[in-house]
């Protein structure tokens, strides 16, 4: 059996990474964009690819950056105002990030998927073709999906799924899930939740012990991170779901550091 360091180290080897930003670790708790994190997140990005590595952002947080443009004071409940805050969130999302990252001489192209997309074989063509050409021209995509038409993704879902989708799409070698704790905690010894270095595979157990649901801003949580992992990790690529709040947290992944849980 491969160990955990040999494991841990031959991260370091991935050339094609997909990034998942959770909403919680970009945005406060008001929906304002946390800018600190932001820029943090970004330039560790753009490090990445000067040192000749392609990555893909999936990002969360429209919905909440439109909450907070709209000045509401929670997250609606209703479909289409739920989908009127993306529809606002978004642009000012992606014009943050277009700043932040032309500071680092780094260029992004936006690309807004649903599911249908990928599910659609036509469309799925299409949709590899255009990131693999951002990707050959040294352009970060920053993919989200498509809230402003999308039903299930709102109602349903998060944006966990999408990365996976997004890694399989691109044969990623590499997905990283970033979220606001330290990867998945279990029972320990003395029954304390410890954070799991290594999970081979995700078994309902796992998923058993999987803490958090979401907040008012994500509709995401532990379990859905280790379903969409498992998802990528049984046929194409390892997965770490770590601490998007943590400084440096990209390269201590890709130097091989044991950080988060990676799902091999």
């Amino acid at each position: 059996m491969v160990n955990k360091t040999s494991q841990r180290e031959a991260l370091s080897r991935s050339q094609r990474i997909v990034v998942k930003i959770g909403s919680r670790a970009l945005v406060q708790k008001s929906g304002r964009p946390d800018m600190v994190r932001m820029k943090a997140l970004v330039k560790d990005i753009a490090r990445l690819r000067r040192d000749g590595r392609e990555v893909v952002v999936v990002s969360s947080g429209a919905i909440g950056t439109g909450i907070h443009t709209l000045g509401l004071k929670s997250r609606p409940t209703s479909l289409p105002d739920l989908q009127m805050a993306a529809a606002v969130g978004q642009s000012r999302l992606m014009t943050t990030y277009d700043k932040l990252f032309s500071v680092e001489k780094c260029k992004i192209g936006q690309v807004l998927l649903t599911h249908d997309d990928l599910n659609n074989r036509q469309r799925h063509l299409n949709a590899r073709n255009t990131m693999m050409a951002l990707l050959r021209n040294g352009v970060v995509p920053i993919v989200n999906e498509n809230d402003v038409v999308a039903v299930d993704e709102i109602k349903f879902g998060d944006n966990d799924r999408l990365a996976a989708l997004v890694a399989l799409l691109i044969e990623a070698d590499l997905l990283i899930l970033l979220t606001t704790v330290d990867g998945f905690l279990a029972p320990g010894k003395k029954g304390r939740m410890k954070r799991v270095s290594v999970l081979n595979g995700v078994t309902d157990k796992d998923l058993g012990h999987a803490v958090g649901k979401g907040s008012d801003l994500s509709t995401g949580g532990m379990a859905s991170k280790l379903q969409a992992a498992n998802m990528v990790a049984r046929v194409s690529a390892p997965v770490v779901i770590a601490n998007g709040c943590k400084a440096g947290i990209l390269k201590q992944i890709l130097d091989g550091q044991d950080v988060g849980t990676l799902i091999a």
